[in-house]
């Protein structure tokens, strides 16, 4: 049987990604494991990886959110 590492886990999601404790307890395990870039899926967004983003698909000024003018 595994077990969890509240406390840890608890530092971690409040006082590493500043989570409040009602956003931290609404998480499942794996949401909070790919918050901390340790579960199955990619690593979080990084800065680098925003900006190259943000050249490549820039904000179109004039645009609403559902692509209208």
């Amino acid at each position: 049987m595994s077990r969890f590492d509240w406390p840890g886990l608890m530092w971690a999601g409040m006082r590493g990604l500043g989570l409040r404790p009602g956003e931290f307890w609404a998480l499942t395990p794996a949401e909070l494991a790919l918050l901390l870039g340790t579960g199955s899926g990619a690593a979080p967004l990084g800065r680098d990886r925003l900006e190259e983003l943000l050249r490549a698909y820039p904000d179109r000024a004039g645009k609403d959110d559902n692509g209208g003018t």
